[in-house]
């Protein structure tokens, strides 16, 4: 489905706001023949009407306000934009591509919602030719759309490396504006949707480990039986990736192991608290003892979390507290099929919780120890970014996890 045109959503704000054609053209400095196919061209894009047509003048509805929250972020994060450029144009701005601190022009450059693709697009692929083939579209065209919103900001947006186009500072500070302008656009169809009792759409999770083996997919199967037309997407990548994609509007949500500070820019939720259990293969020669002791694991390798994750910092302070030296892992990955494989093949002996090993723990292939790894419990949760309008879909999927986080508590 094609993006909602960011120049037909602005006519649509300003006739929300003025209340009529005729008051929003002369604002808008278009002719009102313009504005009204602007709107009706909206309208007819989500299938709904947005506006009442009375004699006082036009009003909303219940659609159009639904619209209209959207439309104002949109356009609260593009003056956002321009304004950051005027503030770099009277600081003399960045020496960069040749363009120092140029003349910001008015916001029409960024009523474009191909030119923000074109620029988010090459922020993550850095050369135009794949820009291009996404798009369907000319390297040229592409390099007109970048010029045009570099002309319209005054500033360059990406510098030109042996690595290709990279983002400035600024560039990379706007691009993550644009990102959440184009799903704010995403999101509008599905808004609509929602109205009419239908959830539908792309949800995008960041899944930590520790909700990828048994909580998520509970959650993702029961929304699927309510909302068949909702599509879900996981991806899997460091939490630092993660949060850069929270932060542009790419993820809806993270699932996982909250951070102890999520920062002023996301707000943490928690589901439940997770276990972490020592764990081995079923026919382990610790598995038959009624007792472990610190000593017994001495005489056997570990596969632990790398160096600096958050379950490996807490195993060392488990064993720091304890006032012994933590074991050094013969095997350090994140790939919970390596670990479970390693487990079954060898000795090894992994601290990990129990909710990522649960189909292996219940077929009895593996174990967990009777260790108490006090002190290690996890808070599981929800991070989102502050102030973030989340779509139908989200919601559905975020009040399913809530559900089910709430009976394993």
């Amino acid at each position: 489905m094609s993006l909602v045109s960011l120049r037909h959503l602005h006519a649509f704000s300003a006739v929300a706001a003025a209340g009529g054609i005729r008051r929003s053209s002369e604002s808008l400095f278009r002719a009102s023949s313009a504005v009204t196919r602007s709107v009706a061209a909206l309208e007819a894009g989500l299938n709904v009407r947005l506006f009442e047509r009375k004699g006082r003048g036009m009003l909303l509805t219940s659609a159009g306000e639904t619209v209209r929250l959207r439309a104002d972020r949109i356009e609260a994060e593009l003056h956002e934009v321009r304004e950051d450029a005027l503030r770099m144009s009277g600081r003399g701005g960045e020496r960069a591509g040749g363009k120092v601190g140029g003349k910001v022009g008015s916001i029409e450059a960024l009523l474009n919602e191909r030119r923000l693709q074109a620029a988010a697009l090459l922020a993550e692929a850095h050369y135009m030719p794949g820009v291009a083939r996404a798009l369907g579209a000319s390297q040229s065209a592409i390099s007109q759309a970048i010029t045009h919103l570099e002309d319209m900001l005054g500033q360059p947006l990406f510098l030109r490396t042996a690595h290709g186009m990279l983002p400035t500072d600024a560039g990379r500070r706007w691009i993550e504006r644009f990102e959440r302008v184009l799903a704010e656009l995403r999101h509008i169809p599905e808004d609509i949707a929602a109205l009419a009792g239908v959830v539908r759409g792309v949800v995008t999770i960041g899944a930590l480990p520790l909700a990828r083996s048994q909580f998520l997919p509970l959650a993702i199967a029961a929304v699927q039986a309510k909302h068949p037309h909702l599509v879900i997407r996981s991806l899997e990548s460091p939490y630092d990736e993660l949060t850069a994609g929270l932060l542009s509007g790419r993820i809806d949500f993270i699932l996982g192991a909250l951070r102890p500070s999520s920062g002023v820019a996301f707000v943490a939720e928690k589901l439940f608290e997770d276990k972490v259990a020592l764990v081995a293969r079923a026919d382990h020669p610790l598995a038959g003892q009624k007792r472990v002791t610190v000593h017994d694991l001495e005489r056997y390798p570990w596969v632990l979390s790398r160096a600096g994750t958050p379950l490996r910092e807490q195993f060392c302070r488990f064993y720091e507290d304890a006032g012994v030296t933590p074991p050094a892992p013969v095997v350090e990955t994140g790939d919970l099929a390596l670990v479970r494989g390693l487990l079954l093949a060898s000795d090894m002996l992994t601290a990990l919780s129990v909710h990522q090993l649960y189909h292996e723990i219940r077929t009895r292939q593996l174990v967990e120890l009777p260790f108490a790894l006090q002190g290690m419990e996890r808070d599981i949760g929800i991070t989102t970014r502050r102030g973030a309008h989340l779509s139908p879909g989200a919601r559905a999927l975020i009040e399913e996890l809530q559900r089910l986080g709430a009976s394993w508590r």
